[in-house]
């Protein structure tokens, strides 16, 4: 498997723990940090807006992406979900072998 770095926003602490909870479930994630204290500035429909967020940090693979933005579109609950995903040079040897061998078994609700 090829390991993926993901990252995506929620509204509060609570948002941000279901959707961990839900990418655990699903396999779609092998570990999922969430990181309080982020304020964003964006531009949302011709307007500027600012948002106090919470930061998931996902450890996927790019063979679990699209179960992963199924599980994120499913249980979020902005309309354009911030999910991006980027492809790690380098990851130490054991701790990529739980990483991926954590996603490759079959989800908790099979």
């Amino acid at each position: 498997m090829k390991p993926l770095l993901v990252l995506i926003t929620a509204s509060s602490s609570e948002e941000g723990a279901r959707l961990a909870r839900a990418l655990l479930e699903a396999r779609a994630a092998s570990c999922v940090n969430l990181l309080p204290g982020v304020r964003s500035f964006y531009w949302w429909r011709g307007k500027r807006e600012e948002a106090d967020e919470v930061l998931l940090l996902v450890k996927s693979a790019k063979e679990r992406w699209d179960e992963l933005q199924a599980v994120v579109r499913n249980t979020h609950s902005y309309e354009c979900p911030e999910i991006v995903a980027l492809s790690p040079e380098q990851v130490e040897e054991r701790y990529l072998g739980w990483w991926t061998a954590e996603i490759a078994k079959p989800s908790v609700e099979a």
